[in-house]
């Protein structure tokens, strides 16, 4: 574990990313990989690094493309971790991709 922690504090430090962009990489990873536990904890830090639900919607995309269609139901996961966590922190409520299919928004395409 004390590897696996140097290795982590490695990959955090701002370097050429800033957090927030880490944690939206890290969020699409947990995504492509179906690691629920991953989603969350990456949703929550995304969020408290000022992601927006545009940004988290992008990467979620992204997965998806990445992915494949296993990727588009934990996507949904992401999404509700995001509603979750942005109502704890008093923050606009999710748009989710099946809100938006009727008006043609990118979010709602892979």
């Amino acid at each position: 574990m004390k590897a696996f922690s140097g290795l982590a504090q490695s990959a955090l430090a701002h370097k050429a990313l800033d957090g927030k962009t880490k944690e939206l990489v890290a969020l699409g990873i947990a995504v492509a990989v179906r690691c629920d536990d991953c989603i969350g904890f990456h949703v929550k830090a995304a969020l408290e690094h000022g992601a927006s639900e545009p940004e988290v919607t992008e990467t979620l995309g992204m997965a998806i493309y990445m992915g494949a269609g296993p990727s588009v139901m934990y996507a949904s996961h992401a999404l509700e971790a995001f509603s979750q966590f942005a109502k704890d922190a008093n923050a606009a409520p999710v748009t989710r991709p099946e809100d938006s299919a009727s008006t043609g928004s990118p979010a709602a395409q892979p």
